[in-house]
């Protein structure tokens, strides 16, 4: 399932995984927070909290993440995926090489600095 993070500011789509994550959370929740942050503000800052094993995404939740990349790639300025693996996290440093925007990965116990740089309260991350 994937739920909405609360007490983020109204400048990011936050969101927390857990358990098992299907496209229906991806076409009911996670789209149109996108959607509504993009018509407001004009680009994506996005962030997704990691409390599950990548495993437990379905094909149909990976293709609603694909799609939701594809559809706003214009829009992408800061990403920030929060993850205890290790190969998560430099997977989403490296994404930034192919995609417009900047991405970043974090640990968990680094999530209020993660929301902080991607709600662009802090500019670089050492």
């Amino acid at each position: 399932m994937i739920e909405k993070l609360k007490d983020v500011p109204d400048t990011i789509a936050a969101f927390r995984a857990v358990g098992e994550i299907t496209k229906e959370d991806f076409t009911n929740l996670v789209i149109p927070e996108v959607e509504a942050l993009v018509q407001r503000t004009d680009k994506l800052n996005y962030l997704l909290l990691l409390d599950t094993e990548l495993k437990e995404f379905s094909a149909g939740a990976w293709l609603q993440d694909a799609l939701l990349g594809i559809k706003n790639i214009t829009k992408w300025n800061r990403a920030a995926i929060v993850s205890d693996s290790e190969g998560v996290i430099q997977f989403t440093n490296a994404f930034s090489v192919v995609m417009p925007g900047e991405f970043k990965g974090f640990r968990k116990n680094e999530l209020q600095l993660a929301i902080d740089w991607v709600a662009e309260k802090i500019d670089t991350i050492k």
